[in-house]
């Protein structure tokens, strides 16, 4: 919102939600049914019947561009501005569509109004031209001083300051502002289209042509990388004062006071407003190399749709935890198949953070699902020479850490990590799965009065650990398993089996859960019980609605975690799995050794050193047997 919102800042279907595109039911149904029965020497006018299609194509406009910006600055190559984004940018610029909307509304009551707007022709010279001319003049000329004076303290406290609180910015950024400053700019871009149909000079490629050259030197320009190739300027000395760039109209997010022109800079050449260093920041980011990397988090997708879940996908849906949705699954499929099987045969970067100012993380993806990985028998060869490939190229890369999540560490996969240490045993990179501060982040949720825990499901790298820790802490630690039973007691020293126990019945309050577990198992729970799962993935479905479920093992990131503006997979907003923190931990405390195959690293000192760097449990419910 603006500092101080003004008249008319919310949009008039604001409070409908997502039910705001029926506002447009009516005229599309209208449109089509006057199409289907138009009778006559005209026949059907397509400019009416044009305008709903046209509205879809440019919000597949759009998120084209949102794509390919979220991805090349996660890349970090020609990136701009080094400042991140976060969670309340991107709740801010959630409603990019209403311009959309607002201008089909428009448009549609133009068509019926203004004598001319109707029964456009395919194309007409002189409409092109005047529309040209138009938008240099009068459109980019009012613009401009439009534009200054919404930076008056006044317009802008009330306006305008809502789309500059954006100064890393992203190309829907461009169409973020309150409803009576998008209404303003419609009017001043309806000129060149309300002088055609006044003249009947239109045409239906004028029309849309200029709407779509409108979207694209937005987007464009508000991209936080350069794309415009240096040759343009050079083979084309004038282009310079006739399209701005992404760096140019960055200074304006940046100084404020500079920059003002819409696409156009040469206004800000004639009345003196350009930013002196334009040239100078037009030059440094074009050149400018991807950053130096220090730790990579190797995931994976897990069902169809976490595709649209992606950072560089769909914002919105990025920006919330992962849920599955039947209607998303069934778009998402044949999308899936094309990335999996004919696009990508390499991982790909997802997500660029920085930490503490100093360390460069960045999060790559194995373009493969999860049933892909439980289908070991005919993927395993492919997805260990996916992850393998990843990890020798972030080793390339200069990475001091690489840490595996979800089932990119699985122990049937590859040894937890050990398969690729083996087989290059001169990495410099070190393989982090993460397990120690798994275990640790289990064991410290647990609350201390616990006497008695009962472990359940399959007994992982981490169950062992975990329980390992808590007979050691004098915590008894209870399965109904005998081969569970049994591996454990090999493992834990004499003076502390004791507290390891072959259960009887299932009283426990505190249930560790591990992956495979048994729904009928949960269901013999006694009432009250609280799950910890201990496991990469949740447990599938909390059918128990009188127990207490948590979260697989994660932590609240601190503020020194910079650019994150995604969830990670079904986690809440700033918490991340502890698979992921381990390697920024290893990364940050400079720790040179490998946490893979059968090796555990320090569950005290990875957890101490965890808090010392600002992260923080995850906090449990209340429950109403332990107080």
């Amino acid at each position: 919102m603006a500092t101080k919102p003004g008249v008319l800042t919310d949009w008039p279907w604001k409070p409908i939600g997502n039910f705001k595109y029926a506002v447009l039911a009516p005229w599309v149904v209208h449109s089509t049914y006057s199409v289907v029965t138009q009778k006559g020497e005209k026949g059907a006018d397509l400019f009416y019947l044009l305008i709903f299609p046209s509205l879809l194509a440019r919000v597949v406009h759009n998120q084209i561009w949102i794509s390919v910006s979220r991805y090349r600055t996660a890349k970090g190559n020609n990136r701009i501005v080094d400042k991140g984004i976060d969670f309340d940018q991107v709740d801010r610029e959630s409603n990019w569509d209403d311009q959309i909307i607002l201008n089909g509304l428009l448009f549609y009551m133009a068509n019926m109004i203004i004598p001319g707007a109707s029964d456009l022709p395919l194309w007409r010279l002189d409409g092109v031209i005047i529309t040209i001319l138009l938008h240099m003049g009068p459109v980019e000329f009012l613009y401009y001083w439009f534009h200054g004076a919404l930076h008056h303290h006044y317009l802008y406290s009330r306006y305008h300051s809502h789309h500059h609180s954006s100064i890393a910015t992203e190309p829907i950024t461009s169409v973020t502002h309150p409803f009576a400053e998008e209404f303003a700019y419609f009017l001043l871009f309806a000129i060149p289209l309300i002088t055609m149909a006044l003249t009947g000079t239109g045409s239906l490629v004028a029309a849309f042509g200029y709407i779509t050259y409108i979207d694209l030197m937005n987007n464009m320009g508000h991209c936080n990388f350069q794309l415009v190739p240096k040759w343009i300027f050079s083979a084309f000395p004038l282009v310079k004062y006739l399209m701005y760039t992404p760096s140019y109209h960055s200074l304006h997010h940046t100084q404020f006071q500079t920059n003002y022109s819409l696409f156009m800079p040469f206004y800000d050449y004639i009345y003196g407003t350009l930013d002196e260093s334009s040239d100078d920041l037009y030059q440094t980011s074009l050149k400018r190399q991807a950053d130096s990397l220090d730790v990579v988090h190797l995931t994976h997708l897990t069902t169809s749709d976490s595709i649209f879940h992606l950072r560089p996908a769909f914002a919105s849906l990025a920006s919330n935890p992962y849920a599955s949705k039947w209607c998303l699954s069934l778009i998402a499929t044949p999308w899936a198949l094309v990335l999996t099987w004919f696009c990508c045969e390499r991982t790909f970067i997802s997500e660029r953070n920085v930490f503490s100012h100093k360390l460069k993380l960045q999060s790559w993806v194995v373009p493969r699902f999860t049933m892909h990985y439980l289908s070991k028998g005919t993927q395993k060869g492919h997805l260990n020479k996916l992850i393998e490939d990843a990890i020798l190229e972030a080793d390339k890369k200069g990475a001091k850490v690489v840490s595996l999540g979800l089932l990119n560490q699985d122990e049937e996969l590859n040894g937890n990590g050990e398969l690729y240490v083996q087989r290059h045993p001169t990495l410099k990179t070190k393989i982090v799965d993460g397990s120690s501060l798994a275990a640790a982040i289990v064991v410290n949720s647990i609350p201390k009065e616990t006497t008695q825990v009962l472990l359940t499901g399959k007994l992982s790298k981490v169950g062992h650990a975990i329980a390992l820790a808590l007979c050691q802490k004098g915590v008894q630690v209870a399965t109904m398993n005998e081969d569970v039973y049994h591996k454990l007691k090999q493992g834990i020293d004499t003076q502390f089996g004791n507290n390891l126990l072959l259960a009887q019945n299932y009283d426990q309050k505190i249930w560790l859960v591990g992956e495979g577990w048994s729904q009928i198992e949960e269901l013999k729970a006694r009432k009250g019980t609280l799950f910890l799962p201990f496991s990469q993935f949740p447990p599938k479905k909390n059918v128990r609605k009188d127990c207490y479920y948590h979260t697989t093992p994660a932590m609240v990131v601190p503020k020194s975690l910079d650019n994150l503006h995604s969830c990670e997979n079904w986690l809440p907003r700033r918490v991340m799995s502890a698979w992921r923190v381990a390697g920024i931990i290893h990364g940050v405390e400079g720790w040179n050794v490998n946490e893979c195959g059968e090796s555990m690293f320090s569950m005290d000192k990875v957890w101490k050193a965890t808090l010392h760097h600002g992260f923080r449990p995850f906090s449990l419910p209340t429950f109403p047997y332990l107080s």
